[in-house]
């Protein structure tokens, strides 16, 4: 497997870019996960800090022990780590039934039957109609679907978490109407099944901004994003 890429580190913690298809850990039936895979990169066990969907590529904190992972867990969940999120979805948000360029979703979330808070805060960068050429075999056995796949209206959004719930993000923009291009779970199937005709096949979600306390000060990384996300931005 090709190396996991580092992008910082330290006497206690690694920051590095998780590639999209990549499951964090271990269980039944995952061949490769991160831990296991960045454990052997290193030659020395690592601890996870928090999690990415197997999908979703970017910016992710490990620790180098049990004890750094515990300060860090604390720090996150003390709201001292910002990330900040990039994805391509369908249509615009709406925000008490009233499109909107910018705001803050808060939907709860369900997680092992409990209702939990989860706070989004959402601004659209770029927005716009693609058009999509109708397959030829659709065309010929089915003039209405054709017509009807003739366009898709994509975004591009930035997001920031104010609470870090599982699938929090898919699951708020979903409820929003605008949900993430290829989100097999939360997503909306018909469109997606459109989007695969332009060439876009995997989750468009990605961590690419993350702000982390070092050394008293607020540091700012950056990672670009994925080249199956670019392709989605550069339809726009």
């Amino acid at each position: 497997m090709k190396n996991i890429q580092i992008v910082y580190e330290n006497e206690e913690i690694l920051l590095i870019n998780k590639e999209a298809g990549m499951s964090v850990q271990g269980g039944a039936g995952i061949a490769h996960s991160l831990d296991e895979e960045l454990s052997k990169q290193l030659g020395y066990k690592v601890f996870l800090v928090h999690r990415l969907d197997k999908e979703t590529s970017g910016l992710m904190v490990v620790a180098k022990s049990a004890a750094a992972a515990n300060k860090w867990i604390g720090l996150i969940a003390g709201k001292q780590v910002k990330k900040e999120y990039t994805a391509v979805c369908f249509a615009l948000p709406c925000v008490n039934g009233k499109t909107a360029l910018a705001g803050t979703l808060k939907d709860n979330v369900v997680k092992a039957g409990r209702e939990l808070n989860a706070v989004t805060d959402f601004k659209v960068l770029k927005s716009g109609k693609v058009k999509i050429v109708p397959e030829s075999e659709i065309a010929v056995k089915n003039t209405k679907s054709a017509f009807e796949s003739e366009e898709i209206e994509l975004s591009v959004l930035h997001l920031t978490l104010g609470t870090g719930r599982m699938h929090q993000i898919r699951i708020h923009l979903a409820k929003a109407g605008c949900p993430i291009v290829q989100d097999d779970k939360h997503g909306n199937f018909k469109l997606n099944k459109k989007a695969r005709k332009l060439g876009l096949k995997r989750l468009c979600l990605a961590a690419t901004t993350i702000t982390l306390p070092i050394d008293g000060k607020k540091t700012v990384f950056n990672v670009e994003l994925p080249e199956h996300i670019k392709k989605a931005v550069e339809l726009l």
